[in-house]
């Protein structure tokens, strides 16, 4: 929006043209997302608190937990929010990865309102049912899938690139590029959802994750860059730096009312929308098995409750104390805040990982 505003106002005046430059609309969707955030934020705390819009906890969890119960949850909707307002202000609406990547974010943002809407509001423990969620996710992930396929245009925006080689890509096809993108977004996103149960642990590797898949976006959206680092070139990849930035943004902004001790909670509106928005800007620039790398604490997490519910049927013994695992670390006697930052700590190791593989190809 304010995109098609400085090129019609640059007409007369040249100074506008400065916001062709996609660094310089990434900084801003930063900021406004970041504005957007503290000024909505409060209200939005107010409003689901006089609701008793409520978080219940799990009865077997750490009882350091039992005085979270109540406090506001579905606070998702701040940072969808922040992120659609900022990505329509400064990205380029002509653009069709940004309006596929805006509408799976609401998409699986819906899906996370319903659920959270069902718990909290009609006291529902089960919330929308684990079938009718995984249903919903599939069909707009084969939906997004599909439609990515459709505008594939090179064999390189169907490969799949295998990391710390310059020339190892592996054709798909497009059956495999179909299931390949179908397991990216729906894993990602519940492995969010997963590890969004301690102040904070959910949020940040969010937000460094998205800063890092900026990079690989501007990379991948610009010939020269690409080219010279040996990625594949994906025309108009690049305008997701925008998108990305106000999800970093926007994660900042929720972390500041998320931060220990919480004032609200992120809710599977939020989690379950930032996730599949992740894996849908991974696949889209051809960086899957690097967002495997740099989301290393959400796989960790989805490992840990599939490694538990398999060994508890299969041989009736845990082999965690709690899953997910960051239940399991405060069980042993951590706090609530060495667990998540010392999770962050982690995150950021594998995203420097990740980010390294820009040039040790």
């Amino acid at each position: 929006m304010l995109l098609a505003l400085a090129h019609w106002l640059s007409q007369g005046v040249r100074a506008f043209r400065v916001f062709d430059y996609l660094t310089l609309r990434a900084v801003m969707a930063t900021l406004t997302a970041l504005t957007v955030s503290f000024v909505v934020g409060p209200t939005m705390i107010r409003k689901l608190t006089a609701y008793k819009i409520g978080q219940a906890v799990r009865d077997d969890g750490p009882k350091t937990h039992l005085i979270k119960s109540g406090t506001p949850t579905m606070g998702g909707a701040l940072i969808l929010v922040a992120i659609l307002v900022t990505t329509l202000l400064w990205a380029d609406l002509t653009n069709r990865y940004v309006w596929l990547v805006l509408l799976t974010m609401l998409g699986y943002g819906v899906i996370g309102w319903v659920d959270d809407y069902r718990k909290v509001v009609h006291r529902n423990p089960k919330g929308l049912s684990a079938r009718s969620k995984f249903f919903w996710q599939s069909v707009i992930a084969l939906f997004v899938a599909g439609s990515l396929l459709h505008m594939a245009h090179t064999s390189a925006e169907t490969e799949l690139i295998v990391p710390f080689f310059k020339s190892v890509a592996l054709p798909l096809g497009g059956l495999g590029f179909l299931i390949l993108t179908y397991f990216v977004i729906v894993g990602t996103s519940n492995a969010v959802n997963l590890t969004d149960g301690l102040d904070g642990l959910a949020i940040m590797p969010t937000a460094m994750i998205s800063a890092a898949l900026a990079i690989f976006a501007y990379v991948a959206g610009n010939h020269v860059f690409a080219q010279y680092l040996a990625f594949p070139n994906i025309p108009g990849a690049g305008e997701l730096v925008v998108f990305c930035a106000a999800m970093s943004g926007a994660g900042l902004g929720f972390l500041w009312f998320n931060a220990y001790p919480a004032e609200v909670f992120m809710g599977d509106v939020g989690a379950l929308a930032l996730g599949g928005a992740l894996g849908l800007v991974a696949v889209i620039v051809r960086q899957e098995i690097v967002l495997f790398v740099m989301g290393g604490v959400f796989v960790l997490e989805t490992l840990s409750v599939v490694l538990q519910v398999a060994s508890f049927k299969l041989t009736g013994n845990r082999i965690f104390r709690m899953a997910p695992i960051h239940h399991h670390f405060e069980l042993k006697g951590w706090k609530e805040t060495q667990v998540v930052v010392r999770f962050w700590i982690i995150t950021m190791i594998l995203v420097l990982i990740g980010l390294s593989t820009l040039k040790l190809r």
